[in-house]
């Protein structure tokens, strides 16, 4: 088999998608695929799975018996897709909307490129609620800056296909396409996704590992897909980044922070002295503004310091 599709389904917040992700997806132009869910639905009667069950039987859809979070789910549908001896896995969410030849590109890039671990696709936002395409960014792909920060490549800019080609650090866990071997290189005790981060950054870090032991990634700008994101960045600089932080839950905060101090952990002896430089004065800052204004993360972010 070519190709393994898997996404991850949760209570109403991915329900009321279905209907329109999955047609998209049946719809794909390129037709050697197998897609496989794991909901992490808090019952395993839901109107996810009855969705699926009813309309798209030919779907493997598991219950995973709570929420596992998007890092071990994903995990389990990777494993299912070496079972299948599935070539390429692409990762997607299911509030997202696919132009019809969207896979076809993505694997052809795929193919053409054996020195790509993954392909990011364009990602364009998509107001669910009005049924709206929009021609504004979401992601080209993860890029990596100078102390270990990461960001959305093109993220809230108008779409004028400048970052078509674009060599980025790997794929927005959003949606992105990648080679199953090159996976399996970089698993840490059966895991691809680090497992310790249920939510956010968990896509920086396995695009990091990827890239560390030499693995390429790039955009196919040619391959749109659409995303209903409840909230996201307002560029890349340290300015944008903190007012952004007003969209986010403080437990949205507190996963990002855990995770990003994770990262940091993992890959701090890989730097050298300029970049951890870079980490250092960056931590200052990010430090001096959760002492100012969100000092319910002090205890969480203390810890980074002990980590180091």
């Amino acid at each position: 088999m070519k190709l393994a599709v898997g996404f991850l389904t949760y209570n109403h917040f991915s329900a009321k998608y279905l209907s329109i992700f999955l047609e998209s997806l049946q719809n794909q132009t390129f037709k050697d695929f197998k897609v496989f869910v794991m909901d992490n639905s808090d019952e395993e009667n839901n109107k996810n799975s009855k969705y699926i069950k009813e309309n798209y039987p030919q779907i493997d859809i598991e219950w995973s018996g709570s929420n596992l979070g998007f890092a071990k789910g994903q995990n389990k549908l990777i494993k299912k897709a070496i079972e299948a001896k599935a070539e390429y896995y692409l990762v997607l969410n299911p509030d997202t909307f696919l132009e019809r030849n969207f896979i076809e590109i993505l694997v052809a890039e795929l193919d053409k490129n054996p020195e790509c671990a993954s392909i990011s696709p364009k990602i364009l936002k998509w107001d669910f609620e009005y049924n709206i395409k929009t021609d504004i960014i979401d992601s080209c792909g993860i890029k990596l800056k100078n102390g270990l920060r990461f960001f959305d490549l093109g993220q809230n800019q108008v779409d004028l296909n400048k970052f078509d080609e674009a060599q980025i650090l790997g794929p927005s866990g959003a949606a992105g396409l990648y080679r199953v071997k090159a996976l399996q290189t970089i698993s840490e005790k059966g895991q691809f996704f680090d497992e310790r981060m249920f939510m956010y950054k968990e896509d920086c870090d396995l695009a990091y590992r990827l890239y560390y032991r030499g693995f390429k990634s790039k955009c196919a700008g040619q391959a749109v897909i659409y995303h209903d994101r409840t909230s996201s960045g307002r560029g890349e600089g340290s300015i944008q980044i903190a007012l952004n932080r007003k969209n986010k839950s403080r437990q949205a905060k507190l996963w990002s922070l855990r995770n990003h101090n994770l990262i940091l952990k993992k890959h701090w002896k890989k730097q050298n002295l300029e970049n951890k430089l870079y980490i250092i004065v960056y931590q200052i800052e990010a430090f001096s503004f959760i002492l100012l204004f969100e000092r319910y993360l002090l205890k969480e972010y203390f810890g980074v310091f002990r980590k180091l």
